[in-house]
């Protein structure tokens, strides 16, 4: 489809030419996007009065703030719907994916992106939705033919050589299954057999990979799957010819669609259903991983056998060499060599020993009979009567008038000790070191 506006071109007389030939006057007055959309927003909510519209709930959406998105649709179309919190409170039918009901609202426009919504403001239950009943219909017609009976499904391969993934090359749930199955060191051939896996034709393009892989006869395990969704985004795995042919497949298959909580009738027709992709991926690397584990062990198992062995037998290796060195004649003659040694070396050292007691003995002797001769005692004997001599020679009148001092005597010769008792004119004599000298008292001394 053409660009409605794919090219400008100022014109004469103030228009602007469009493509397809409309023209523009210059006067005319241009809107921004906000002006024209507050503009159709008016004339909606003005237009449009408050009504009851009837249809089946999906894609719900629950916010922290309490808000709760969805939307409604029939065969023919939907439409964006928001139930504010007052609102959402007081609402006596659950407002879940796949509910049939009939809500009370008003057209709205949110602005930031020029799109119209249902405001509701009641939420009636309406019974069942079309699509869940008419999956639970053909999920009873198909139980009743011994389609999902335990008996027809096929055991998984423990562990599979060659793997098919049917699913979408763009989805994150091809990422998750190839991030688990590389992180667990998984050692098989994974080939991914793309499909779409939302919207119209993705079950006949699933059916005709199914059958592709039938025909080509490598693989050990298929897993069908994608990631999680509303019904409407996973009712491709509902669809009769693909739950048929999954149940049809001659290879053993796994369905993963959906996260845990969601079901869909392929889940039934497979010989096993895992939660989500990256559960099947785990469930597939599981036996391996496992017998790696296993294997892990036993060679760290055997590694400490063979070298337990190898140690214990170089033990006895070293001990018989030991013991074989300990018997030959040349070790008979060192040890030899070593006793006579050693003789020599404990007879040198007696005879030294004994010499040198004998000498320490002959010392103290000496040393003895020195203390104990006469010589000694006359030498100490004298040293003592010259220590005498010396202390006598130090107090006697001599040593004293040799210090300076001086001896005066009366007219007798006798030493005068005090001034008290001489009297004047009394002759006296003054004895010094060299000599002495005569001395008066004179009168009034």
């Amino acid at each position: 489809m053409a660009e409605p506006f794919s090219s400008l071109t100022p014109g004469l007389g103030g228009e602007v030419e469009l493509a397809g030939g409309a023209t523009m006057a210059g006067e005319a007055r241009v809107e921004s996007v906000t002006e024209f959309t507050r503009r159709v927003k008016a004339v909606l909510e003005a237009g449009i009065a408050p009504c009851w519209v009837r249809g089946e709930i999906s894609n719900v959406r629950a916010q922290t703030s309490g808000h709760v998105y969805f939307s409604l649709k029939d065969a023919g179309a939907q439409v964006g719907c928001v139930l504010f919190r007052g609102d959402a409170a007081r609402q006596g039918a659950a407002v879940r994916d796949g509910a049939q009901v009939v809500v009370f609202g008003e057209a709205s426009v949110y602005e930031a992106r020029g799109q119209y919504q249902l405001i509701v403001r009641l939420v009636v239950g309406d019974g069942v939705g079309r699509l869940q009943r008419e999956l639970e219909a053909l999920k009873r017609r198909l139980a009743d033919e011994g389609l999902f009976a335990p008996e027809r499904k096929r055991a998984i391969p423990v562990m599979p050589q060659c793997v098919g993934f049917i699913t979408s090359p763009s989805g994150a749930a091809l990422q998750d299954f190839l991030r688990i199955m590389t992180r667990r060191g998984w050692r098989g051939r994974l080939v991914v057999l793309p499909v779409k896996v939302q919207g119209e034709g993705a079950a006949a393009e699933m059916v005709g990979m199914l059958a592709l892989a039938g025909r080509l006869g490598i693989f050990d395990l298929l897993v069908i799957g994608r990631g999680g969704g509303s019904i409407e985004d996973l009712w491709a795995f509902n669809e009769e010819p693909l739950v048929r042919a999954v149940a049809a497949c001659p290879v053993p298959v796994i369905s993963a669609v959906g996260h845990e909580i969601d079901f869909t009738l392929c889940d039934f027709a497979a010989d096993r259903r895992a939660e989500t992709p990256s559960a099947a991926a785990e469930l597939i690397s599981s036996a391996f991983v496992a017998c790696a584990e296993r294997v892990d062990r036993a060679d760290a198992a055997r590694t400490a056998a063979v070298t337990g062995a190898v140690d214990r037998a170089r033990e006895r290796l070293d001990h018989a060499r030991s013991r074989l060195r300990l018997l030959t004649p040349a070790a008979q003659v060192e040890r030899g060599w070593l006793r006579l040694d050693d003789c020599a070396n404990r007879l040198a050292t007696a005879l030294d020993g004994g010499v040198r007691s004998k000498r320490e003995a002959l010392a103290a002797t000496r040393t003895a009979l020195a203390q104990r001769s006469p010589e000694t005692r006359v030498q100490f004997a004298s040293h003592q009567l010259l220590a005498l001599w010396h202390r006598l020679q130090s107090a006697s009148p001599a040593s004293v008038l040799n210090r300076g001092f001086a001896i005066v005597r009366d007219e007798s010769g006798a030493p005068v000790a005090r001034r008290a008792g001489l009297r004047p004119g009394q002759k006296l004599t003054t004895q010094f070191a060299d000599g002495t000298v005569p001395v008066q008292i004179e009168p009034g001394a």
